[in-house]
Order: structure tokens, then C-alpha cells, then sequence
């Protein structure tokens, strides 16, 4: 009995002293782990808090766009053709966007950036406290979407600025994946509140401003750079017309999509707002893939393949979401257009690679601001028009189809555009 419980004792001081090294180990490798952590963050400071702000960022967009086209249809019962007619108004600020950050370039690209963090948070708060009427929503819609719209050219232009040019694309793809994985917690936060605690519009509206708020407050973490040029500067340069025309076609299409694919889920096929933050969570998930695969072939294919991909792409995406309901039951043509609608939204990263293609053609580095605001003005010059020609197809044929028909064509004309990138090799 005194062997055996000499035994049992030896034994148990040989657990607790193994347990004890284990301890000890494990503490050591999760040291090691936040120091390598905490060194990378200081290492690279002003691109760990870019990231910071893609994430808050994602959190934001993943709850606003999982609503807003349901709020719109629930609470103002929009028809085809108002729900067009808005996007003038809303996308009118995209127009602007060549004009404000031309004449705001004295504040750098940072500074800008924070300001549009403001608008975002202003115009939100806005739009769920003081919004009692349409019009007057309208109104804070668009100062939300001025910051939105003019925040598009800094991103890719700041996360360029933060790299080395071998590493463009994997940069930009880090960042996008940043946002989102976020964006799938804010999807989440919309099924979560809707589905099991019951939470209305408002305060979902309100989760959104307080992550954009989160975004101001990390931007303004970040060391403010040096304007690189005076004020006001527009550049029109005939080396930037082929993206001039590829921002073009690419607006025209993609406000298609923005404007009436979800349109064409929620009034067509009767998605609520939880079921389409799942569908959300799904495009998110795929576009995480996606992002770091195309950020891998800006680098090694260059822009012209990966945009030529896109463009063959788009054409079977719009096909499918035009011909399916005249081929296929309700039933299984809500699965094909869904699935359009998942590969279409997750294929949105490749707009990286319109940026990385216009930085590799600037003439000087002052003039990749300028240059990506005006290809984003220029985007919105069709996205005010275009929803609402689509809005009124719709209501005359009776029909969505259509509509993507439409946009099939313009993603030809964009295959054609694609093919004449050319990038020379500077010494």
C-alpha cells in the first residue's frame, strides 16, 4: 500500500510538474505572439491603423447595406421608377467628388480622408434623428453619401501611398479583406438584432454611424501627409483616357447592379432584410477569397488580364440575371439570380485593379488623386443617369429583364475598352 501510494504520489508531482512546463511554455509562445504583435504594429503603424479603419469601416458598410434598400421599400414603398430616380440625387455627390478634393488638396490626402469620416457620421445621424420626411431624408442621404463617394479615390491612393510598388496589389487585397471580414460581423449584427432581439431600423442605423465614428477616430490616428500639389489642380491628360472610358463603362454597369439587384430580390422574390444580411454574409465570405486571389493576379498578370477576366465575367453575370426568369421556374431563377447577385458583388474588388492600372500610367505621382477623383466623377456621371432609364424600362416593359439585357451590352463594350490596355515599363 505505501509503494502504491508512493507511486500515486510520484505520479501526480510528475502531472502537476508537467502541467507547470506546459503553463510555462504556453505563456512564453503567447509572449512571443504579442510581442511579434505589438512590433509589427509599430513597424508598420500608419498601415496597421489603415487597417483599423477598413475594419470599422466594414463593420459600418456591412450593417448600412443590409438595410437601406428594405428600409426604402418597407417605410417609403418606392416604385421601379422612383427607386431610379433616387440615385440622382444620392449619386450627384460622386459627381462632385473631382471638384471637392481638387479644391480640398491643400489638406493632404489624410486630412481629407478624416473629413469624410465626419460627413459619414453627420449625415447618418441625420438621416435616423432629424429625417421626418422623405425629402428632408434625401437631404442627409446625401451628405452621407458625399463623404462615402469622396473617400472611394483616397482609399486606393492612401493604401499605395503606405506600400512599396511591388507590392500594390497585395496591399490593397489586404486591406479589402480587412473590410470584409468585418463587413460579415455587421451582416451578422443585422440578423442577430432583427431575427432574435427583435431591433427595428433605427437603432441598426445608429450601429452604423457609431462605426463610422470608430473609422473618424482611428483616422485621425494617422500621421497627416503633405499635400503634393496646389490647389484647385484637374488633370485630363490623353494618357488617361482609356481609364476615363473603363471608369465609364464600369459606372454604368455596376449602378445597374447596385441600384436594381437588390431591387429585384426584395420586391420580385420577397427577400426581408435578415434573409438578405445572410445573402451578405455569403458574397462577404466568397469576396475574401476573391480579393486576395485578384491582389495575387494584379501582381504577377497585370491589370489587362485581370480586367479582361472581369468584363467576360460580367456579360454571363447580366445574361444570367436577364434570361433566367424567361428559362427557368420562380423558384430555380430566384437561385440563379441570387447566385448572380453573390458573384457579381464579390467580383467588386477588381476595381483595385482600375487604381493600380492608373498608377502605373501616371505621368507624375501628383496627378494619381486627381486622376482617380475624376475617374470617379466620371463613374457618376452615368450612375445618376443610368438608374433612372432603367427605372422607367422596367415600368414600360413590365419587366426587370430588360434592364440587365441592358447592362450585358455596356459589359461588351467594356470587353472591347479592356482590350486596349496597354502598360509600358518605366525605367
Amino acid at each position: 500500500m505505501a509503494d502504491s501510494s508512493k507511486d500515486k504520489f510520484s505520479g501526480s508531482g510528475q502531472i502537476n510538474i508537467s502541467s507547470s512546463v506546459q503553463s510555462e511554455e504556453n505563456s512564453i509562445i503567447f509572449s512571443k505572439m504579442f510581442r511579434n504583435f505589438k512590433s509589427q504594429i509599430f513597424a508598420d503603424r500608419e498601415f496597421s491603423f489603415f487597417l483599423l479603419v477598413g475594419l470599422c469601416l466594414g463593420l459600418a458598410g456591412g450593417v448600412y447595406n443590409s438595410i437601406f434598400p428594405n428600409y426604402l421599400h418597407d417605410f417609403y414603398n418606392l416604385t421601379e421608377e422612383q427607386r431610379g430616380f433616387l440615385e440622382i440625387p444620392r449619386e450627384s455627390a460622386g459627381l462632385a467628388v473631382m471638384f471637392i478634393v481638387a479644391i480640398m488638396s491643400f489638406l493632404g490626402d489624410i486630412r481629407l480622408a478624416r473629413l469624410t469620416m465626419i460627413l459619414n457620421v453627420i449625415g447618418l445621424f441625420g438621416f435616423v434623428f432629424f429625417a421626418p420626411s422623405y425629402g428632408i431624408m434625401i437631404i442627409w442621404l446625401v451628405i452621407f453619401s458625399l463623404g462615402q463617394h469622396v473617400f472611394m479615390p483616397l482609399t486606393p491612393k492612401i493604401g499605395m501611398t503606405l506600400s512599396k510598388p511591388k507590392d500594390f496589389g497585395k496591399r490593397l487585397a489586404r486591406y479589402s479583406a480587412y473590410v470584409l471580414v468585418a463587413t460579415i460581423f455587421g451582416n451578422g449584427i443585422v440578423w442577430v438584432g432583427m431575427r432574435i432581439l427583435g431591433l427595428g431600423y433605427k437603432p441598426l442605423f445608429i450601429f452604423a454611424a457609431a462605426f463610422y465614428l470608430c473609422a473618424a477616430t482611428a483616422m485621425f490616428f494617422m500621421r497627416a501627409d503633405k499635400p503634393t500639389q496646389k490647389p484647385p489642380k484637374f488633370i485630363f491628360r490623353k494618357e488617361y483616357m482609356l481609364y476615363y472610358a473603363l471608369s465609364l463603362t464600369n459606372g454604368a454597369r455596376k449602378q445597374i447592379f447596385l441600384t436594381f439587384a437588390p431591387w429585384v430580390l426584395i420586391t420580385v422574390f420577397g427577400m426581408s432584410a435578415p434573409t438578405f444580411a445572410v445573402l451578405s454574409v455569403i458574397i462577404s465570405v466568397v469576396s475574401v477569397g476573391t480579393r486576395t486571389i485578384v491582389g495575387q493576379a494584379i501582381d504577377s498578370l497585370g491589370e489587362r488580364k485581370v480586367l479582361a477576366a472581369e468584363a467576360v465575367l460580367l456579360v454571363v453575370i447580366c445574361l444570367g440575371y436577364g434570361l433566367s426568369g424567361k428559362i427557368f421556374s420562380h423558384a430555380i431563377t430566384l437561385v440563379v439570380v441570387a447566385a448572380c447577385y453573390v458573384i457579381d458583388a464579390s467580383m467588386s474588388v477588381v476595381e483595385m485593379a482600375r487604381s493600380t492600372y492608373m498608377r502605373k500610367i501616371a505621368v507624375k505621382e501628383s496627378d494619381i488623386t486627381p486622376t482617380l477623383s475624376a475617374g470617379t466623377s466620371i463613374d457618376h456621371v452615368v450612375s445618376m443617369s443610368i438608374p433612372t432609364l432603367g427605372g422607367i424600362l422596367w415600368a414600360v416593359t413590365g419587366s426587370y429583364q430588360p434592364v440587365f439585357l441592358m447592362a450585358a451590352v455596356i459589359a461588351v463594350i467594356n470587353i472591347i475598352l479592356t482590350s486596349q490596355i496597354k502598360i509600358k515599363a518605366k525605367a
